[in-house]
């Protein structure tokens, strides 16, 4: 089976497996070609079972394309910490395989107040020495890449990894195609039954199905996001010049970070953090920030970024929340002439716990990551959701 060029779009009427018809019956139907589709996807494809992806998009357009590429292992807590290592292993396999970089120089963590530096102090002393190192200030801001005026200290945590989310999702997909696994892009689904997904296009159908299609569950089976809470988390982010040529090689957390994680937020020290910004930078609270970026392998910086949760989203972007994102980001970076060369909104799927996996129709499993952190889990998910999903 011949591939397309790098970067080329994937089609639904292209890569049919030739050895299976589109309406052949397949051990597994996975409904979204987001990153937990695909995890399902080459879990099964490497058992060598016979796969259909679904997606109603010409190509990966939501959220496994428009995030950090920030494989955030280790500041998780719970199975999702559990998840995450699992996930980490299979990035570099995957990257290996299907010819996509991955960056391993890990996460920093700036700490610019005593209370920040407290959290990272007490998060390391709970976790072994290879996978939080604490650093000085000099060396927080040498490992960063850039020098923020106010840092106290820090922390690397050199187990975390890095993609370029835009051009790994394509990759993988395309090596996906070359296992065998039959893409339908472009085909809108309609209905799904036990043994049968129906699309606009053609019936599919499969021995098990698995329904990765995040935020947009309650198109489907609005029962079931309903009674686990689904709702919408929108974000803003951006793209900027690198200041002053700077290199970051790590990804970069700040003590916004440490609100964010379940590794970090379950340290006792951490309610002194929310309670110093609540009085210092009430708006970070208010618009739930994450300040933090990586870097992309043009140069360019993604920084972000806020979230607010609403079952259908307002269509309109306040632009005071970009300026907020900026007037952070300057002091972050001692630079105030940040200069921006995109913007976006991101959607994911939200609920009370960070992850749904339900079976609302008998050989069909729901498997939803509801807390933002698909990339960094959904290859730890897969595994046990396809474990307990298929057939003996």
């Amino acid at each position: 089976m011949e591939s397309p060029e790098a970067g080329s779009r994937i089609v639904h009427s292209e890569w049919v497996h030739p050895r299976l018809s589109p309406a052949a019956p397949f051990d597994l139907a996975v409904v979204g070609a987001g990153i937990v589709g695909l995890a399902h996807a080459w879990e099964a494809a490497r058992a060598g079972m016979t796969v259909v992806v679904i997606d109603r998009d010409e190509r990966a357009v939501g959220a496994s394309i428009r995030n950090f590429g920030h494989i955030c292992a280790t500041a998780q807590d719970g199975v999702a910490l559990d998840y995450a290592l699992v996930a980490r292993e299979w990035w570099i396999e995957a990257a290996a395989a299907a010819g996509f970089a991955v960056r391993t120089d890990g996460t920093v963590v700036l700490a610019r107040t005593a209370a920040e530096l407290a959290v990272l102090e007490e998060f390391a002393a709970r976790r072994d020495g290879d996978s939080v190192r604490l650093l000085t200030a000099a060396e927080a801001r040498d490992r960063a890449g850039f020098g923020s005026p106010d840092v106290v200290g820090g922390a690397h945590l050199p187990l975390d990894l890095r993609v370029d989310s835009p051009s790994a999702v394509p990759a993988l997909t395309r090596h996906l195609a070359g296992l065998g696994v039959v893409f339908r892009f472009g085909e809108d689904v309609r209905s799904i039954d036990e043994g049968v997904v129906r699309t606009a296009d053609a019936d599919y159908r499969a021995e098990a199905i698995v329904v990765c299609v995040g935020h947009d569950l309650d198109r489907l089976f609005p029962s079931l996001a309903a009674e686990h809470g689904l709702t919408r988390c929108r974000l803003r982010m951006m793209e900027i010049e690198p200041p002053r040529g700077a290199r970051i090689d790590p990804g970069v957390f700040t003590g916004t970070s440490l609100l964010r994680y379940g590794g970090f937020a379950s340290t006792d020290a951490a309610a002194a953090v929310r309670a110093e910004l609540i009085e210092r930078s009430p708006e970070l609270i208010a618009h739930t920030i994450n300040l933090m970026c990586t870097q992309r392998p043009d140069g360019r910086v993604v920084i972000g970024d806020t979230h607010h949760y609403e079952r259908t989203l307002d269509p309109f972007d306040d632009e005071a929340l970009d300026s907020l994102l900026l007037r952070e980001f300057a002091r972050l970076f001692a630079e105030d002439d940040l200069v921006v060369r995109r913007r976006w909104r991101g959607v994911y799927a939200s609920a009370p716990e960070p992850y749904l996996v339900a079976s609302p129709v008998p050989g069909v499993t729901v498997a939803s990551v509801t807390s933002g952190i698909g990339m960094t889990t959904a290859f730890g998910l897969a595994p046990a959701v396809l474990a307990a999903s298929l057939p003996a």
